[in-house]
């Protein structure tokens, strides 16, 4: 197949994967479009406030199932192809909620979607994560976020459109047209390539390092910055092996446990904000409000919309700039996303669940327990994440296991990989030179990495090697084992 230029554009790549999260938006509009519409509650025989919570919880529900399901299918058939599925899944829940003809089907077809939803939601920022330079990493995957954003907005606005129509159509519009991105996703990400460090987690290093040179350097598999990002890959990737987990309950131990804690306790303050039941339930909050009208309850709701995308603008530009928390490294990985994500869309589904009874008994104070939420969830995030920005992936393990208490981690030293890229460019500079003078001096031939002027890293007897009891340290251009060896760590 061609190499196309664009296919190694990491924003690009980036940005249309992002469709996984416009998926969830679209869905989150079509429902909240809808239920206060007249034709809506007449079809399904104007459902009570319980039912009502239970078929927008189903596709919590769904989505459950599909995180959960999503760490070891990414691990499995890739990142990419976890992503195929998940359009696939959508297509067929969208069908089957347009065709819906009472409230079990439409139930079914949630659920179906909400799988659908589970599954992108856990991968594609585990996708843009793999694929993007630490550099920008954040505003790539924050553009899963604004796709999502998007998503609410368009299909917000065809629902609103497709409320003057006087019939059925009104919401089988909708629905059937959230077909459109699915299909659109399944066909344009087959083309797109495989993660660089699920194809090392797989022994495949020639195509990792031919990925990871065309997303980075235009092919120039011998750039120095793609060596130093490739030689990290590599040598996180025969650590990770030997202390991969093998099960969910190995999350739960140290060292893993935690990190899966605050990676669950963040997801689950991201729905306790009440974030997401504004956006299911906006119409019963201005009817409440008072504005009764049809109409002209769907122009107030499309407010928070347009303001729930421009206010995401701050985050993509922003978020490397000022750090973002956590990460989990290779070895756990997609278990603990997956993990971490079905906390998510535990809460959700309760939330959602419970949010229209809360709203007919006590109104708007709901909103002053959310509101204790977001306080409780600052203290919480203050005092607990160390703080991320400008850190490899692979970096992690050292963060984490540091006793620096996380509020003060911001002033601790950043990434190790442009040491390396420097000690990279210097090592080929002196190469050169070196082999330009051969003749007047053979013992030049053999450059020593401490002959650098940049001093090694605290803890490593070579900067690019940590020195490990009883082992061989492997110095660059040398190798005792063939790429995707599993290394042998008996200190381990």
């Amino acid at each position: 197949m061609k190499n196309y230029a664009i296919l190694n554009n990491v924003y690009f790549l980036g940005g249309f994967a992002t469709m996984g999260g416009m998926l969830f938006g679209f869905d989150i509009s079509s429902m909240s479009g809808v239920v206060g519409t007249q034709r809506y509650q007449d079809y399904f025989n104007h459902p009570k406030s319980s039912l009502q919570g239970g078929i927008v919880a189903s596709m919590a529900a769904g989505s459950f199932c599909g995180a959960l399901l999503a760490g070891p299918l990414g691990d499995k058939i890739s990142r990419k192809r976890t992503i195929m599925l998940a359009a696939a899944i959508w297509i067929v829940g969208s069908i089957i909620q347009c065709a819906s003809v009472n409230v079990g089907m439409l139930i079914v077809g949630r659920i179906i979607n909400g799988v659908a939803v589970g599954l992108a939601s856990m991968m594609v920022p585990i996708y843009q994560a793999e694929i993007a330079p630490k550099n920008i990493r954040g505003r790539i995957v924050s553009l899963q976020q604004w796709a999502i954003t998007w998503g609410i907005l368009i299909q917000y606005f065809i629902q609103y459109g497709a409320s003057f129509i006087q019939s059925n159509a009104a919401f089988r519009i909708p629905w059937g047209i959230q077909v459109v991105p699915g299909v659109i996703l399944l066909a344009g990400i087959s083309f797109f390539p495989y993660s660089p460090r699920w194809l090392a987690d797989k022994g495949r290093w020639d195509e990792a390092l031919e990925v990871l040179a065309n997303l980075r350097a235009n092919g120039n598999k011998n750039d120095p910055a793609v060596q130093a990002e490739y030689k990290e890959i590599e040598d996180a990737v025969n650590f990770d092996r030997t202390l991969a987990a093998r099960s969910y309950a190995e999350l739960f131990r140290p060292p893993a446990l935690r990190r899966v804690f605050l990676g669950m306790s963040l997801q689950s303050w991201s729905q306790l904000t009440g974030m997401n039941v504004a956006m299911y339930y906006i119409v019963f909050i201005f009817q409440g409000a008072g504005i009764t009208g049809q109409n002209a309850n769907l122009q107030a709701s499309s407010i928070q919309y347009v303001l729930n995308v421009v206010m995401t603008i701050p985050a993509i530009l922003f978020i490397d700039r000022w750090g973002r928390r956590p990460i989990y490294p290779m070895r756990i990985r997609s278990k603990a996303v997956s993990l971490s994500t079905a906390s998510n869309w535990a809460f959700n589904f309760a939330l959602a669940y419970a949010v229209p009874p809360l709203l007919e008994s006590i109104q708007y104070r709901t909103y002053f327990i959310f509101a204790a939420f977001c306080v409780a969830m600052t203290i919480h995030v203050f005092f607990m994440f160390p703080e991320t920005k400008g850190r490899t992936l692979e970096e992690m393990d050292e963060l984490f296991n540091s006793d620096v208490p996380a509020w003060k981690t911001r002033s601790q030293p950043a990434s190790h990989l442009d040491h390396d890229i420097e000690e990279l460019k210097l090592n080929q500079d002196q190469a050169a030179h070196h082999t330009d003078n051969r003749s007047s001096d053979s013992d030049s031939d053999h450059i020593h990495p401490h002959d650098s002027t940049i001093p090694p890293r605290v803890g490593d007897t070579h900067p690019k090697m940590k020195e490990v009891p009883g082992e061989k340290t492997e110095l660059p251009g040398e190798r005792t084992e063939p790429p995707g060896e599993k290394t042998e760590l008996e200190h381990l």
